[in-house]
């Protein structure tokens, strides 16, 4: 059932994760990989969007499996993942790659029959090689220079190519039809709606203008502490590119921040200064750190929405979506609201 992305497409749907057993699991990795052979280990890991597992082969080398949510990318924003990563190792940075399967390509496709005789079933996935390492938490200055060359150069392999087929970080790109799913896809209450709207559209017309203009690149998108692994004798180690996209390089240094910018001087000084030993940084898209944190809070809610109906999402989160969350959320909103707009008017 191991099918490699060369192949031609076949007529199929979005699968639900719900069906994704280990059984199929194993049986789209062994037929991915010509000589692979597991053991029927398979491990579920922490990830919210995706469903990746750990694997063993016979022989006991260990394997994770990435299966991507159906529908969330097309194949060519996948690809552009994996291109963007190879890039990345080319340029000498610790990062893991995709492994080639059948055929040569590093996405495979897990076919399900659909016993209603409906149309088939399809999963995209990629298998990695294992890496370990531990967290990596930033204490002293040469830690937040560390983290700062790291993102340099990876910013430095992400600004020698482009990735077309992925999102792009701007409020009207990408911000604007996450609030349009949320408000179409019945994911607020009702009396809260009209609020939400009215806050989240304004706030986002009002700071687009700052990202006009603004260089982009590729970028991690994803950037906090939890993707970053410190590994003895390789350094530091950037992990799950899922989410990269085409942005300003402020993007992927704040998410690193233990706090509001205002309140993080001396970190972001050292990120850049760690940053700048690589390539430049433009200091103007600091002014962007507190915008992309209220496009960030936006992202995070649809992010969750397109989780709520599966089985382990319920279970785990019974009261997301009800009244009292979406009063806790729009206060959260509007905290940073004003943050952002306290920010826009110390700069004028």
């Amino acid at each position: 059932m191991g099918l490699p992305v060369a192949e031609p497409p076949r007529p199929g749907k979005a699968g639900s994760f719900d069906l994704l057993g280990p059984e199929l699991v194993v049986e789209a990795a062994e037929g991915s990989l010509p000589g692979l052979r597991l053991d029927g280990t398979v491990s579920a890991y922490p990830s919210y969007v995706n469903r990746v597992y750990g694997l063993r082969s016979e022989e006991g080398g260990e394997l994770v499996a990435k299966f991507y949510r159906p529908g969330r990318w097309s194949r060519a924003a996948i690809a552009e993942e994996h291109r963007f990563l190879r890039d990345c190792a080319a340029a000498e940075i610790p990062v893991v790659i995709p492994l080639e399967l059948a055929g040569g390509e590093s996405l495979g496709e897990l076919i399900l029959e659909d016993e209603a005789g409906g149309p088939d079933l399809a999963f995209l996935f990629a298998l990695f090689p294992k890496m370990g390492g531990r967290n990596f938490d930033a204490e002293g200055d040469e830690d937040w220079t560390r983290l700062g060359s790291l993102l340099g150069r990876v910013h430095a392999a992400g600004a020698a190519g482009s990735a077309p087929a992925r999102e792009r970080c701007g409020p009207r790109e990408l911000s604007l039809p996450q609030l349009a799913y949320l408000l179409e896809g019945g994911h607020l209450h009702p009396d809260h709606r009209r609020p939400f709207e009215k806050l989240c559209r304004g706030l986002l017309e009002e700071i687009a203008p700052l990202f006009e203009g603004r260089r982009s690149l590729r970028i991690h998108g994803d950037c906090h502490r939890g993707n970053i692994l410190d590994r003895p004798g390789e350094g530091l180690v950037l992990i799950d590119f899922d989410d990269m996209m085409t942005g300003p390089a402020a993007q992927d240094l704040w998410l690193l921040l233990p706090d509001h910018a205002a309140s993080c001087g001396r970190e972001l000084a050292m990120l850049i200064d760690g940053y700048e030993a690589f390539r430049p940084f433009d200091r103007r898209e600091l002014e962007l750190v507190e915008p992309l944190r209220f496009m960030r809070m936006i992202h995070f809610l649809a992010w969750r929405a397109r989780q709520r109906r599966d089985l382990w999402f319920r279970g785990s989160f019974p009261d997301w979506g009800g009244e009292a969350f979406w009063i806790k959320e729009l206060e959260d909103l509007r905290d940073q609201a004003r943050l952002v707009r306290e920010a826009l008017d110390g700069a004028r």
